[in-house]
This record gives C-alpha cells, structure tokens and sequence, in this order.
C-alpha cells in the first residue's frame, strides 16, 4: 500500500500521524516511527559492537526513522547472554564499542536506545556458562532457533538463588549505566518474549514459593526491581522504557490467564514505576489482546499504565498504523520486518514509493547482518533497474 492510497482511507495522508514529533520523556523525536529491537547476531565474540553494526543502525536514521531500539544487548558475565556474537554492556570495552553506533546514529539526526536484555532459560549460547538458569528448573517450551545458531530442545535451568536474582538486579543496572556513558538516548528493559523477566511473570515457568514467586505480585518483583535500580542508576532525565508482551519466542500463542484482569494488575504496576514509556508487541498489535473482541494490548497498556505507549506487530501496513494512533491505543509505533526490508521505510512511505513484503529468506540460513546486506542489494538493484528511486534510500 502507498502512502497515497493508506490516506485516502482515512480522509488524511498518513503523513499526519505517522511523521508527527512526539516526546517521550524528556527525549524529542521527529516522528512516530521507531526502529524494532531484532537479534542480529553480527557482535565480534567478545560482545562487543562492529562497523558493520554502526553502518547498519546509521541507515535506518538516514531512511527517516525517528529512533531506533537497538537489539537485545546482555548485562552480566554470568547468565545473560541468550546468543554467540550478540553484543553486551558488561565492561569499558563494549560499551566504547557502541560509541561508533550511538555516533553514526546521532550525526545523522536520529535517536537510538539500547534495549537490555537478559535471556535466562532461553539461553542458546552463552560462553560465560556452560548452564542456563531460570526462575525454576522447568524446561523450556519449544526448541532452539536455528537462524540464531541453536539446535535442540532447550536444557533445564537451574533455578536462581537470591544471590544470583541480586546479581541480575546489578547487571541491568550496570549495563544501563554503560548505555548512558556510551551515550545512549535511553534504555529499553527487554521484560517480553519469554526472556527471564517475562520467565518469572509467567506460571507454569516460574514455580518459586518465596517473594518472586506465587501470585502476580511475587512473580513482578524482579520486574519491579529492575526497573528502579535501573532508574536510580541513570537519573531521572535519562529515557527508561519497558518492553512487554504475551506471546514468546518459544511459545507465540502464550496469554496471560487472568486476561484484562492480569493486564490491570501488570500495566497498572508498571504505570506505577519511573518508567517513561511502554512498548507493547504482538503479533498483530490491533488484535483484541483477549478473545475475539475487546482492546488490543497496546489499548490496554494506554489504559492502566498512562504512560505513552510504542506498539509493535505487523505495522508495516500503513493503514494499521495509523489506525492505531488515530484510536488512541498507542502514541507511537516499531516496525520489525517492515525496517529489515526496507532500511528507508519511512522515506518510501512519504514518497509512494512501493513497500515490498517481508522475505523470511532475509533470516536464513543466520539472521545476521551478511545476510541482509545480500539481501537488500538484491532488492536495491531491482527498484534500479524498475527506476524506484527515494532520496532517503539507504543500503
């Protein structure tokens, strides 16, 4: 769908909504449109960020997004990291090798946010451990993601003691603080997809009998925790965000039993926290959240957190998009496979130009940034030759 044609069902050009300046925080952005965090698996093996990363961030500024949320970047040297050759925020050298992305990104005008990111349970390649942990030794759902370089079903976690649930509290917070000094626009904490945060909000994963455990109370505490060590390690003008979902990488038709009665208590303590945003992602985010009628759960997290809201899931069609913020449900939106197809989103969107479709192929056989480029050359030398053209194209 063009720009042209997404406006003409609306009675106004998508351009009203989608390319309004918002500010979140005390953070000033250009428009509605933000980057999706997405596991590249294209660090060095030392966590630490490459040129290739730089440019790849960088081409998302120049093709109009407003900001980016990084990938998921671990915290600690213990159980955190979810896949080889993600990227960390554990010591000095990590966070300067994210200096060159933060920069790129900032001289060309964009904003960026570093999501932290803990894998728990989920873990598929961690070189700081030859064991995974968890909220309980409870084996995962589902199997290890190939194009992330896993095979097999998950291990069983060992369950986490309180000491090392402290060290997990410290990791975000050390990390955060590593974000700031690299000179970050904020941080995101990554409490979705089933990773350890949402590991321990999840029955029938988290099995514990002491304060992170039991109801949905127990179960948030860590949640809770993070996000005000997280806060009080940055300050209070530095950006804070949040990221929630239902549904997980290993189990993507997950929900929460209590349906809206479960979201009030989770968004209303989450609307409670110093947190300066939400981000919400399912898998269509103007779905009802519960059942086939009712609010989305972007709706809902407007609705008990009253905070500003940043929904994902299949919002690169520009008629969902925007009906999502001519509705109310959300104050902005993060496109995922709609920014891997096309680095210039954005751009093409204000310029008609055509919007391709998703190609799964961009993920395999490793959803790393090679196979991208490869990718995006093949779909950039087509538009050439068909003479599509936008000024804000980027590789």
């Amino acid at each position: 769908m063009t720009c042209d044609e997404a406006g003409r069902r609306h009675g106004q050009p998508v351009v009203e909504r989608l390319f309004a300046p918002i500010r979140v925080g005390r953070l000033a952005l250009a428009n509605r449109l933000a980057v999706a965090p997405m596991t590249r698996v294209s660090a060095d093996q030392d966590g630490r960020a490459t040129r290739r990363m730089a440019d790849y961030y960088q081409s998302f500024t120049e093709g109009g997004f407003g900001v980016i949320v990084t990938e998921g970047i671990y915290t600690d040297k213990a159980f955190s990291q979810g896949y080889l050759f993600q990227p960390g925020l554990t010591d000095a050298a990590q966070a300067g090798a994210w200096c060159a992305v933060v920069n790129g990104v900032h001289q060309a005008g964009g904003r960026i946010i570093a999501q932290l990111m803990h894998a728990g349970a989920l873990s598929q390649g961690n070189p700081y451990r030859c064991h995974t942990a968890g909220p309980s030794a409870v084996r995962p759902k589902g199997e290890q993601m190939a194009f992330y370089r896993g095979s097999g079903a998950y291990p069983v976690p060992m369950a986490m003691t309180e000491v090392e649930i402290a060290e997990v509290v410290e990791g975000f917070a050390r990390a955060a603080l590593f974000a700031k000094d690299a000179g970050f626009d904020g941080v995101e904490v990554h409490g979705a997809n089933g990773y350890l945060l949402d590991q321990f909000l999840t029955e029938g994963v988290n099995l514990r009998q002491d304060g992170y455990g039991g109801d949905i109370a127990g179960r948030m505490q860590l949640t809770v925790e993070v996000v005000r060590a997280v806060r009080s390690a940055v300050g209070g003008e530095f950006v804070v965000g949040i990221r929630v979902s239902q549904g997980k990488v290993n189990d993507f038709v997950h929900k929460w039993s209590g349906g809206e009665d479960d979201a009030a208590v989770i968004f209303g303590t989450l609307g409670r926290l110093p947190l300066d945003y939400l981000h919400t992602t399912e898998f269509e985010a103007w779905r009802p959240a519960f059942g086939e009628t009712g609010a989305s759960l972007a709706a809902l997290a407007k609705r008990y957190a009253r905070l500003p809201v940043l929904a994902n899931g299949s919002l690169h069609d520009p008629k969902r998009a925007v009906e999502l913020l001519a509705n109310g449900d959300a104050d902005f939106v993060s496109l995922g496979r709609g920014a891997l197809t096309h680095a210039d989103w954005p751009a093409r969107l204000r310029a008609a130009s055509p919007l391709a479709e998703f190609d799964p192929a961009l993920l395999s056989p490793i959803a790393d940034l090679a196979n991208a480029e490869r990718w995006r050359g093949a779909i950039k030398e087509r538009d050439l030759s068909n003479g599509h053209h936008t000024s804000g194209e980027a590789a």
